[in-house]
């Protein structure tokens, strides 16, 4: 794997990195002051707190992602809680198969994420070229390297036990210590707690939002009007109990995620909007490329993607494309991104085709967003549990058609006095049947004479099954005119992790001065940087008060960010620590603004200056930040401008 490098191709220092993020106070880990206290019991890792400059810029993400894509695909945006009874999660699969390997180093007493385990080493051994590391890896020949290019490519399509097989045979070992590991077991990801004081009620924090929309599907669907297809979204914070979070805000228990759910007939996957992402070209690495042990990229426009089938639909492929447009448009270095296809063993058994935009950094490729064909699956199960039709119904356009469908009577004088209470949940289950189930129950009614069927609740005595025999159940086909059509919709649903964008964003945009790694500068877009607009007058004269409060003035009736930095420290630095929090803009006051209004603005990647009028100036700021104008566009009409005064050397 390459090293990381700066905006500018200079080699990536993390530790100066890192040492900027933490002065600036973009974020810090929780509990801090913690750390030292005597007696502190408790795991502050992976909990994070957001400073002023953090705070404002996740917002700003945030706000760029609303916009994006809540408001530019009129998508319906729900809020629900985090919150969630175990029965639910039970029913979306969560409480059996939300789960992560982990390994145990029984001499440290320390878990370790399995995948992770086997990936950090085998890059390390390859990074550092050592020969006779290890026993059994005597040394790193052509055959040692190849084979582990090709365990990595692959690192996500292994199980448990294969990553186990991996660890015997690689000597893969604890990092910290040189412990060996235990083989990989499976650990839940999720926060279980109770409601209420009973402790009967067992709840689990989600770990993810898009469960919340699933179950609200009929209301959306009604508040659309019932039409298709549709989108809801969610902002929320999600958690996850990761087994050893590390590298920063890429893994932690808490974060902020924003999900897209879009409904779609099933027989149906064109979207509308297709034409206009069709020429965009993606950077592709296909299923296929990955089992042959190669990381090389495609570069593919999304229109021969769709029609190759590399990427299953004309909605997935929609959506990539505007997940590419979005994380550009927030700061992205289009040369770290790229987008994975899911390997058979990570991806759900429900899903048709899957796709990760996954960003690089210092830590390696970093997954940000998720984009999944679902299939009907969520909507399915709920519906089948509850009993409650998380469909469409939609009139047939060319009028009544006559068909045959398979139905299926209870003999309601029998199944009331046999079954009892469990009466109604038997008959619910029998009308939840789809049409292949039911055509498969009438065959084994017929030879067998009785069938075993699932019951969508648990019935009085635990059980989850009951047995119906002919004298009960008849199942036959009927003909009958039918004016509409009833489908479960499929889901496509884009998941991007706000909080991981947030990094991503902070070590692409970062670089420095030439000639000078402490002069740091974070090139911010202006639709995310945290403050757009600094001020700076010359000096502390009283007479430059007014004049800096009146444009701090303006500036926040036109909803534009900015500060003012009136310290004793010279212009070049105030600029200097304000590159370093990404602010774009600055307007600098001095002796000419209070003869003659005139004020200068500067850029803060060239460091370029322009001068004129303060009306001027406060017009090409409001169309800089509206993105209505660049910089280049703005200089027809201001002036350039330089003096020794304001040398920034």
């Amino acid at each position: 794997m390459a090293p990381s490098t700066t905006l500018k191709g200079d080699q990536f220092d993390c530790a100066q990195f890192e040492a900027l993020v933490k002065r600036r106070f973009f974020f810090s880990e929780s509990f801090e002051i913690y750390r030292t206290a005597p007696n502190f019991q408790g795991d502050n890792r992976g909990l994070y707190d957001y400073g002023p400059p953090g705070c404002a810029l996740q917002t700003n993400i945030v706000d760029v992602w609303r916009k994006h894509f809540v408001l530019e695909e009129n998508m319906l945006e729900v809020d629900c809680t985090v919150i969630t009874p175990e029965t639910v999660l039970k029913t979306s699969g969560h409480v059996d198969k939300f789960a992560d390997w982990m390994c145990k180093d029984l001499a440290k007493g320390e878990y370790l994420r399995a995948d992770h385990l086997v990936e950090n080493v085998l890059q390390s051994r390859l990074a550092s070229g050592a020969k006779g590391t290890t026993k059994k890896d005597p040394k790193l020949d052509e055959a040692t390297i190849k084979l582990y290019n090709e365990i990595l490519a692959q690192i996500d399509n292994y199980d448990g036990p294969e990553l186990g097989q991996l660890i015997k045979e690689h000597d893969i070992r604890n990092p910290d210590g040189n412990g060996e590991v235990q083989p990989p077991i499976p650990f839940n990801l999720m926060f279980r707690s109770t409601v209420g004081p009973s402790a009967a009620a067992p709840v689990y924090l989600r770990p993810e939002t898009a469960q919340g929309q699933f179950l609200n599907f009929r209301k959306l669907l009604e508040f659309n009007q019932g039409a298709m297809p549709f989108a809801s979204a969610s902002i929320g914070k999600s958690y996850r109990n990761e087994i050893s979070p590390r590298s920063g805000l890429l893994r932690v228990r808490e974060f902020l995620m924003a999900e897209i759910e879009y409904y779609v007939d099933p027989d149906a996957k064109e979207h509308e909007r297709f034409h206009e992402v069709t020429s965009l070209e993606l950077p592709l690495l296909a299923k296929q490329t990955q089992l042959d042990g190669k990381t090389t990229l495609r570069k593919m426009s999304i229109e021969d993607a769709v029609k190759s089938k590399t990427i299953d639909n004309e909605t997935l492929g929609y959506f990539l494309g505007r997940i590419m447009l979005f994380l550009l448009k927030v700061g992205v270095d289009p040369s770290k991104l790229r987008f994975r296809q899911h390997l058979d063993n990570e991806m759900a058994h429900y899903a048709c085709d899957c796709w990760d935009a996954e960003l690089f950094t210092s830590h390696g490729w970093i997954e940000c967003v998720g984009c999944a064909d679902r299939s009907a699956y969520d909507l399915t199960v709920h519906s089948n549990f509850t009993g409650y039709p998380l469909t469409v119904r939609e009139l047939l356009q060319t009028g009544p058609i006559r068909v045959e469908v398979w139905q299926a009577l209870l003999d309601k004088k029998l199944v009331g006095p046999r079954f009892k209470r469990d009466a109604k949940v038997v008959q619910d289950s029998v009308e939840a049947l789809a049409q292949p189930v039911l055509e498969k129950l009438a065959a084994d009614l017929e030879i067998n004479g009785i069938i075993t069927l699932d019951t969508i609740k648990p019935l009085a005595d635990g059980r989850s099954a009951v047995e119906l025999s002919k004298d009960l159940l008849t199942i036959k086909k009927v003909a009958h005119l039918q004016t509409t059509r009833q489908y479960t919709p499929n889901v496509i649903e884009p998941s991007f992790g706000i909080g991981r964008i947030l990094y991503s964003v902070l070590e692409h945009t970062y670089w420095h001065r030439p000639q000078d790694a402490a002069r740091a500068v974070l090139s911010l877009p202006l639709a995310v940087a945290p403050t757009k607009v600094l001020i700076v007058p010359l000096s502390a004269q009283p007479q430059f008060v007014p004049i800096t409060r009146r444009l701090s003035s303006r500036l926040r009736a036109l909803g534009i960010s900015n500060n003012i930095d009136s310290s004793s420290a010279s212009i070049g630095k105030r600029y200097a620590r304000n590159d370093e929090l990404g602010t774009p803009l600055g307007i600098t006051v001095d002796f000419d603004t209070v003869v003659n209004g005139s004020i200068t603005l500067r850029d803060r990647d060239s460091t370029a200056q322009l001068r004129g009028s303060e009306d001027d100036v406060l017009k090409a700021v409001k169309s800089l930040v509206g993105g209505n104008e660049s910089w280049e566009e703005i200089a027809q009409y201001l002036k350039p401008f330089s003096t020794l005064e304001q040398d920034e050397s």
